[in-house]
Formats: structure tokens, sequence, C-alpha cells
């Protein structure tokens, strides 16, 4: 029961586009509170066509209760769920930098490679804060059972400061937050699913280490060995192409890095990593094992170096379309 209730008004000016996706856009936002308080946040609001569809503004909803309780320091912080003029809307941490996707293009377009070690660092994150979402429970105790679903670069954002962080859970699937019809339809992205996701079967955390294999693999050569022209044929070599000796494919790759890729692409999922928690271990080992390894700040001197300190070219709003929402919400203080 709550001591009391606090009501306040939050107002949010909405600064420039940064991301639109198919069903939502995600916006740079000013917070503005009493007495010239102002914060800076990212604004996801749902696109307009899908604004009257009950199930998707259900999962919407339910995307932000989920959040809102996952956290950690690798997984994008989610502020606020909000509803102005028959809009939603969540607002969530706001990041200074790029998902992994503009990462590796702009790796691509300066000719640079990823040093091995970043790229295990990067990736190293991404199973914590996996690990993290996979052990959690509700207020009871009881596991949630989530599964992202999702991962894949654009869904992986570094910031300039070199802290990376796992976002965008909309299509995940967690006990009593987000309707969930798996084994009818497919979710995720072709080219980055697990070969489960892609034959329509039941997930499970695992589903997840597969994807996240697959990431690391398309950092360390630059290119996503599954990825096909269209989206059923990537689906098609993520269940049945053969999984590469990666020793043949780039010379940086020793022998246990390669178990590792083997280990986390395996299909069968007895062969597979069995928790986010043990594939963290094994690549927080392989690069620190002997010694110092990379860090955050490793990390952020070299994307700053590879954008030059630049926050990449944002679609802005056209002079004069500054938008502002309102929103009333009842705070409980325990």
């Amino acid at each position: 029961m709550a001591l009391f209730t606090i009501e306040s008004e939050f107002r949010y000016e909405i600064v420039r586009k940064v991301f639109e996706g198919g069903m939502g856009v995600v916006y740079e936002a000013e917070q503005h509170g009493t007495r010239d308080f102002v914060k800076r946040v990212a604004i996801k609001v749902v696109r307009q066509n899908y604004a009257n569809q009950k199930s998707f503004i259900d999962n919407f909803v339910g995307e932000a209760k989920l959040v809102a309780d996952l956290i950690h320091t690798n997984i994008v912080q989610t502020y606020h769920l909000g509803e102005a003029r028959g809009m939603f809307f969540i607002a969530m941490e706001l990041i200074r930098g790029v998902n992994l996707e503009q990462f590796a293009q702009q790796l691509s377009d300066k000719k640079r490679v990823l040093p091995k070690e970043l790229a295990i660092f990067i990736i190293s994150r991404v199973a914590r804060g996996l690990a993290y979402a996979h052990a959690k429970t509700d207020k009871d105790g009881k596991p949630l059972g989530i599964v992202h679903r999702d991962v894949s670069p654009k869904n992986i954002m570094i910031a300039f400061e070199g802290d990376v962080k796992l976002t965008d859970f909309g299509i995940a699937k967690a006990r009593g937050f987000l309707q969930d019809n798996e084994g009818e339809v497919v979710a995720g992205k072709a080219d980055y699913m697990s070969p489960e996701q892609a034959d329509f079967k039941i997930t499970d955390g695992r589903s997840d280490l597969f994807s996240t294999g697959v990431v690391l693999a398309h950092l360390l050569l630059g290119h996503n060995i599954f990825k096909g022209p269209t989206a059923e044929e990537s689906r098609q070599h993520i269940m049945t192409l053969r999984i590469p000796d990666f020793r043949e494919l780039d010379k940086r790759i020793d022998d246990r890095l390669n178990e590792i890729l083997q280990r986390s692409l395996a299909r069968d999922l007895d062969k597979r990593y069995p928790s986010a928690d043990e594939l963290l271990y094994e690549l927080e080992h392989y690069i620190y094992h002997q010694g110092y390894g990379p860090t955050n700040e490793t990390l952020g001197k070299f994307i700053r170096e590879l954008f030059g300190q630049m926050v990449p070219a944002a679609a802005k709003l056209a002079k004069g379309s500054t938008q502002l929402l309102e929103h009333t919400a009842r705070i409980a203080k325990p």
C-alpha cells in the first residue's frame, strides 16, 4: 500500500527524429519539469497507422511495463509510459552514439577492421544484458522467462563513451507482459534469428545466444554469413547452411575463439551454450585471461575516432513542427 501519491506533470518537447522503424519512430526530446528542470530523453512513439490496432497497442504497453523493471547497465532504461492526444509513447534513456548497424557501416565506409578484442568485448556486454534479462523474476520470485527474440545490430547501441546497451524488447516474450503467438508466426529479423525461431518452434533463452553468435561472427568477418537475397533465403540459411570453420575465414580467429563461435551457433540446443552467463564467462575469459583487456574507455576512444566525435546525421523535424507532449502521471511512492 502506497504511503502517499504524488501528482506531477511531464512535458516533452520533441527535438529531432533519431530513428524510424516499421511500426514506431524514435525522437530525441527534452523532458521539462518544475523550476526549469530539463532532461534529454528518447521518445518512442507508435506510428499513426498502428495506433488503433488493439493488439499492437497492448504489446507496446506490455513492452514498456516489462522493460521498466529491467535496470541494468547493458540495457537501455525505460523511464515512462504515456499517452497524449490518443498517442502512446515510451520515454527512454537517450544514448549518445550509434547502433551496431551504423557502426559496422562506418567501419566498411572507412575501410577499417574492428580489432578482434573489441568485437568480443561488445558481444560480452550484450551477453551481460541478456544474462540479467533471462534471470529476471516477478515480485514473487517467479521467473519471467524473458526471451528478447530480436538480438541484431539495429538493437545494440554503442555510446560514444563506450557503453554497450541492448534495446527494443518489442517482440520479446515474457510471462504476463506481451501477447505471444509463437509457433504460428516467425518473430525476429531473418538474418539473425535462431534455427528454432526460423522453424516456428518454441524458444527459450538459448535462442538469443544463437543470435548473439551471429552478431559476433558478423563483427569479426565484416559480413553476416547467413544473409541471403531475400528474408526467406536468409531463414533457410539459418536452418541449413553449413557452419564454417571460422579459422579458415579470418586468420585472427584461433582455436578457442572458433570453439566459442561453433558452440554459440550450434543448431542442437544441447550443444549450444546453456545460458548467457556461461557465454559471458567464455568471452570475458578469452579477452582477459592474460591480464589487461578492452574496457568501455577503449571502445569509446575507438568509436569517437571512427566517427570523428560526431553524431551521425539524423532526420530532423521540419522547421516549425516542434511538438509538445503533455502527460499527467500519478507516481506512487512506497
